[in-house]
């Protein structure tokens, strides 16, 4: 096995990728609302600021402050993840390996996670998760894609609507979060 070592930096930003095991599968747009719950409840025990998130059906990607002197985004990520797995049914294939530790076969086991160097580095990876949907080609606008927080840069001023794309007529409920 790899030794894998994680940058831990206290109170910093981070950008994260975290993946289904079944990459062909829809369940993060599926569950969307348990998805935010789980988010919901995780932030409510142990706090961190979304500065963006963008979900689509098999992978999101997301960039979180910390709070000062703490860096545990791992016990974050495990909470959510338990936290959205427990609450469905348990359907999903799994292997050997899974069965054997008592694992869903919903997450991959690891994610990507990268702390945020500078503001050249923070705004390159705030565009990249806000530009996802279009690189997937889910949508050919950015105002389309219902499970991010571009609809809150946007009420915020940060992009205009069209940004990527034309305007959107949808006002829809984006979440808490913006996703």
């Amino acid at each position: 096995m790899s030794n894998y070592r994680r940058a831990r930096a206290p109170g910093e930003t981070y950008f994260f990728t975290v993946n289904l095991y079944d990459r062909k599968s829809d369940l993060l747009v599926r569950e969307i609302d348990l998805l935010r719950e789980s988010v919901r409840s995780t932030r409510a025990r142990h706090p961190f600021y979304i500065e963006a998130w963008v979900v689509l059906p098999e992978h999101m990607h997301c960039m979180w402050k910390l709070p000062p002197g703490d860096n545990d985004f791992a016990l974050r990520w495990q909470v959510i993840k338990f936290a959205f797995s427990k609450r469905l049914r348990a359907v999903e294939p799994r292997t050997v390996n899974q069965r054997r530790r008592a694992e869903r076969g919903i997450w991959q086991r690891r994610y990507w996670e990268h702390l945020i160097r500078d503001a050249q580095d923070y705004q390159q990876h705030f565009d990249y998760i806000h530009y996802n949907p279009l690189k997937h080609n889910y949508v050919g606008r950015l105002a389309d894609w219902p499970y991010s927080s571009f609809h809150r840069a946007v009420a915020m001023g940060i992009y205009p609507e069209d940004w990527c794309g034309r305007p959107s007529d949808d006002t829809g409920d984006f979440g808490e979060y913006g996703f």
